[in-house]
């Protein structure tokens, strides 16, 4: 990721057409954000790929809950990367009840998993 995670806020957030993933540094931190910021681009590029292979690398596992699923219904899901203040963010929309209930099954794991909250103040 290019950054420390203890300094910085992960949010892993269920929403009715899929989610998203927010990680924003915890102070001003020019570098940090544009790293955050270059990381979500990437994550965004891979996912629509189909290609989950860094979360199965983050948690040392080869299928992270949710990614089979994602991965097959790649073409319904649409992972839109947008910049925040401190960091960036990947908004995951699609209109398959499947691929969101996968991608919420993801983001249950990825909020557990890294002791995150659900919704950004």
């Amino acid at each position: 990721m290019g950054v420390n995670q203890y300094t910085s806020q992960h949010v892993f957030e269920p929403l009715a057409d899929g989610g998203r993933i927010v990680l924003q540094r915890d102070v001003a931190d020019s570098a940090g954000t544009q790293t955050i910021r270059e990381h979500m681009r990437t994550i965004a590029a891979a996912f629509s790929n189909g290609d989950f292979t860094l979360p199965g690398f983050v948690h040392e596992m080869k299928d992270v809950p949710g990614t089979t699923v994602m991965s097959e219904l790649r073409s319904e899901i649409t992972y839109t990367p947008r910049d925040l203040p401190r960091g960036g963010e990947v908004i995951l929309s699609t209109a398959n009840p499947r691929a969101v209930q996968a991608i919420h099954d993801f983001l249950a794991f990825q909020r557990g998993d890294h002791r995150a909250a659900m919704h950004s103040p």
